[in-house]
């Protein structure tokens, strides 16, 4: 039975080869992020703006509050979708620095011992790392949690305070109404509307964590 080879170092033509791969990467990264950032500006700009016709005055209609939830959902599942390329290059970059550069300043040897083959397969066949339905949660985490939480209170508030002060909750409820759909309906649509995408939010926190541990034992990308 023949005995292990010894992982090849790697020579100074593929250090640089892989230096520059590592700038690409950096910059396709880059290039995502600032397109991730484009559709939560596009969603707080519309929201901002339904705020604005709602509160213009107290006879004003709540109803653009709730048509703006249809854009920022638009907004949420491009970005999800934006965010699983961006995850690609992220992942790269994230994989080069663990196992070249931290190598490379730890004991300035860096060896081929498998690390590279994962890096290989992925540009081979690249895929997605995660799902949509990930993709959309770590958003919803991370940016549009928010922008549905002041959406809601937003609201809520517009119900609250016109055309003037509520004096008891079954006004509230009928301020609610829109057309023949009564309040307490519109309402129950709205609570399961904010549970369901913070479920969605928690559910995508306990999966990371998971994933996480996944990588820091078996060397997973993404």
């Amino acid at each position: 039975m023949e005995a292990p080879s010894e992982p090849r170092v790697m020579n100074a033509s593929e250090i640089g080869a892989l230096a520059h791969l590592y700038r690409g990467e950096v910059y396709r990264s880059t290039v995502w992020r600032t397109r991730l950032d484009t559709t939560t500006n596009w969603a707080v700009v519309t929201l901002g703006v339904a705020l604005s016709i709602t509160f213009a005055s107290p006879s004003a209609s709540p109803l653009p509050l709730l048509l703006v939830g249809i854009l920022i959902l638009f907004f949420l599942v491009l970005e999800a979708r934006r965010y699983r390329y961006f995850n690609v290059w992220r992942a790269r970059c994230r994989w080069i620095e663990v196992h070249f550069f931290a190598r490379l300043l730890d004991d300035g040897e860096i060896r081929m011992d498998g690390w590279q083959q994962r890096l290989a397969n992925d540009y081979r066949q690249p895929d997605y790392h995660v799902s949509l339905l990930v993709a959309t949660g770590r958003r919803v985490r991370r940016n549009y949690l928010w922008i549905l939480a002041i959406q809601s209170a937003a609201y809520a508030g517009k119900l609250t305070v016109h055309p003037a002060p509520m004096q008891n909750l079954s006004e509230f409820v009928a301020r609610a109404r829109i057309g023949p759909l009564p309040g307490s309906i519109v309402l129950a649509i709205g609570v399961i509307y904010i549970l369901s995408w913070s479920g969605l939010a928690v559910w995508s926190w306990s999966g990371d964590r998971q994933r996480a541990r996944a990588r820091s034992s078996r060397g997973g990308m993404g």
